[in-house]
C-alpha cells in the first residue's frame, strides 16, 4: 500500500536537545571543489550516501547557500511623512549590524582545495583564526587520509598552499596554516553562554564553489546532539541559515561579527538541498581542539 502524506512523517513534531541525528555520512569528495563563477570544474557525487532522518529527511556534509532572512524593517510614521531607515533596517530585509558583519567576517574566510593521494579533488571553506593564520575548517573537509595538498583561496582571489597543522576527528575540527604575509583577517570568537536562540546569524563560505557567499538566519536551537563518524556525539547549534555542500568548516556569525560556531552539517528531504535545519559545532568546543591542536596536543 502506497499512501502519500502531506509532510514526512515527524518533522512536525516537537523535538527537545535529547534529539539524536543520523550518522553523518562525510566523504571525501562531497563538498566539492572551491571556486568563484567562471571557473568550471565537475562536483563529484560518488559516495554520497543518505542517511534517514525521520522517514524522508537525511542529513548530509555542510555549506552554506540560499535566501537571506530575518532582519527589521522601518515602521511606517502614521503622519504619512516617507519612513526613513533606522540604523538597523536596511532594504533587503537584511539589518545594517548583519551587513557590517558580513563585511568584516569575509576578510577572514576562505575555499579550501583539497587534492587526495588518488586524484580527486574535494573542498569547503575555512576562517581565520589568529593572527598567526592558522586556518580552522572541519576535519572531513580534509577527507578519511593524508592529503596529498591542500589549497585556500583568499577573499582577494589568492591561491595558496597550506600545511595542515593537525586535526580532531572527535570534534571535525582541523587547523591548516598559511604563510604570514597571506593577510587574513582573524575573526573574533563569541563569548562562552552568549549565544541565545532567536538571535540573527549568517554563515559565511563556498557553496558548491561560490565563495565569499552570505546567507542569513537565526539560531533555531541549541546543545542539539548529532551523531559524527563511528558513532561519536557532539552537541550542536541549529540554525535555519542556509547551508549546502561547500561552506563545511565556514563560520557561523552573530550580529556583532563574532563567530558562534563552525558550519558542519545539514539536514535535507531525498534528493533535495537545504530545508532550514543546518548545524554547527559550537565555538567554544572548536576553539578548545583548534587550540589543543596548535599546541601540539593535537
Amino acid at each position: 500500500m502506497t499512501t502519500t502524506p502531506t509532510s514526512p512523517p515527524g518533522l512536525g513534531e516537537p523535538r527537545g536537545p535529547e534529539y539524536v541525528s543520523p550518522d553523518l555520512e562525510f566523504i571525501g569528495g562531497g563538498d566539492g571543489p572551491p571556486g568563484g563563477p567562471g571557473r568550471r570544474r565537475s562536483f563529484s557525487t560518488a559516495g554520497w550516501r543518505r542517511a534517514a532522518l525521520v522517514g524522508a529527511a537525511v542529513v548530509v556534509v555542510s555549506a552554506a547557500s540560499g535566501g537571506l532572512a530575518g532582519g527589521l524593517v522601518a515602521r511606517q510614521e502614521t503622519s504619512g511623512a516617507q519612513p526613513s531607515p533606522t540604523p538597523s533596517a536596511v532594504a533587503g530585509g537584511l539589518s545594517g549590524d548583519m551587513i557590517n558583519a558580513a563585511k568584516s567576517t569575509l576578510d577572514g574566510v576562505v575555499s579550501v582545495e583539497v587534492r587526495a593521494a588518488d586524484g580527486s579533488v574535494s573542498g569547503g571553506s575555512g576562517f581565520a583564526l589568529d593572527g598567526n593564520q592558522n586556518i580552522v575548517t572541519n576535519d572531513h573537509t580534509l577527507g578519511t587520509g593524508e592529503p596529498k595538498a591542500v589549497f585556500v583561496e583568499t577573499p582577494s582571489g589568492r591561491r595558496i598552499q597550506a600545511t595542515v597543522v593537525g586535526r580532531d576527528p572527535d570534534r571535525d575540527i582541523a587547523v591548516l596554516k598559511v604563510p604570514p604575509s597571506t593577510g587574513l583577517r582573524p575573526l573574533p570568537l563569541a563569548k562562552t553562554g552568549t549565544t541565545q536562540v532567536g538571535e540573527p546569524v549568517i554563515a559565511v563560505g563556498s557553496p558548491l564553489g561560490l565563495s565569499g557567499t552570505v546567507t542569513a538566519g537565526i539560531v533555531s536551537a541549541l546543545d542539539r546532539e548529532v551523531k559524527l563518524p563511528k558513532g561519536r556525539r557532539q552537541t550542536a547549534i541549529q540554525t535555519d541559515a542556509s547551508i549546502n555542500p561547500g561552506n563545511s568548516g565556514g563560520p557561523l556569525v552573530n550580529g556583532r561579527g563574532e563567530v558562534v560556531g563552525v558550519n558542519t552539517a545539514i539536514a535535507s528531504l531525498e534528493g533535495g538541498g537545504s530545508i532550514g535545519i543546518g548545524f554547527a559545532i559550537p565555538i567554544e568546543q572548536a576553539s578548545q581542539a583548534a587550540d589543543r591542536i596548535i599546541a601540539g596536543g593535537g
